[in-house]
């Protein structure tokens, strides 16, 4: 992704905050780990909101390709060749494929022939769906015989892929929801252990405590003389064991919803940093070492 400038504008805010966060509570480790959580939630959020961005952008592409391609079809099934009817889409409104549209009739009116022009339009695009049905055309525009028949062939492939896209996403949109409850329903049970739980050990010496009279055999058993637990031992596996959690779950997220691991990168990116303020904050402000 190249960076633009709210991304910029979120790396300097970032490493703006981290730089106060060291400045002024560099003695207070919590609330260090607190800011820079909130640093890197700053620094990511941009990201985030450009894959967001992205992946709104393409669908986009892809219905206006489909209407493009259906227009196409029917200028060609008019006796109209398809250099000539490409040229006169470009008086039409395609939204977010204009630019490209235009590109390409002028290409097309300047004498480049029409399989290269094509492949710079899909090309430019970057859309798998667009790259495949350029193809189609390229090919039976080579071949000769019923192109419009191909074309509105085309047409009809890419219409019955978005609507399977779109039936995917709605279906498994239930799991995008029982996804992000299981993670902070995780999250809760994770501080319970941490905060209540795991702190009811260190009282064990209290009661004989765990005795470092087996230690040759790698055990402890119950005696006099024990070593207490430190809870704040447990504190940084359980943020990992949260973090690894909601990087994992994001990325299985977006393979479900949108068949593409790079989708499930902006869950993943809430995820994380939603399990590192929490877990930081709680540590922060309940007082765990």
């Amino acid at each position: 992704m190249k960076l633009k400038k709210m991304h910029w504008f979120g790396i300097i805010a970032g490493v703006l905050i981290i730089a106060l966060d060291v400045a002024f509570f560099r003695s207070n480790q919590q609330m260090l780990l607190f800011l820079i959580g909130i640093a890197l939630g700053v620094v990511v959020l941009p990201f985030i909101i450009g894959i967001a961005i992205e992946s709104g952008k393409s669908e986009r592409t892809n219905e206006m390709f489909l209407e493009f391609t259906r227009n196409l079809a029917e200028s060609v099934s008019a006796g109209t060749p398809v250099s000539k009817a490409i040229v006169n889409m470009k008086r039409k409104d395609f939204g977010v494929l204009n630019p490209n549209i235009e590109k390409l009739s002028n290409q097309i009116e300047l004498g480049i022939p029409l399989s290269e022009a094509l492949k710079t339009f899909s090309k430019e695009i970057d859309s798998v769906v667009v790259k495949r049905a350029v193809g189609l055309i390229k090919e039976a525009e080579k071949a000769g015989g019923d192109i419009d028949y191909i074309l509105d062939s085309t047409a009809k492939s890419i219409a019955e892929v978005e609507k399977l896209k779109k039936e995917r996403k709605s279906a498994v949109y239930g799991l995008i929801v029982q996804g992000y409850i299981i993670f902070f329903i995780f999250i809760g049970i994770i501080l319970v252990m941490e905060f209540k739980i795991i702190p009811l050990t260190a009282g064990a010496g209290g009661l004989g405590g765990i005795s470092t009279t087996g230690q040759d055999l790698g055990i402890g058993i119950f005696g006099g003389g024990g070593q207490e637990i430190d809870a704040s031992q447990f504190s940084a596996p359980f943020l990992y064991l949260l973090i690894t959690q909601g990087f994992f779950i994001g990325l299985v997220v977006g393979k479900l919803t949108e068949g593409s691991l790079k989708s499930g990168l902006k869950h993943s990116f809430i995820m994380v940093i939603a399990a590192f303020l929490i877990s930081s904050g709680a540590r922060l402000f309940l007082g765990a070492a």
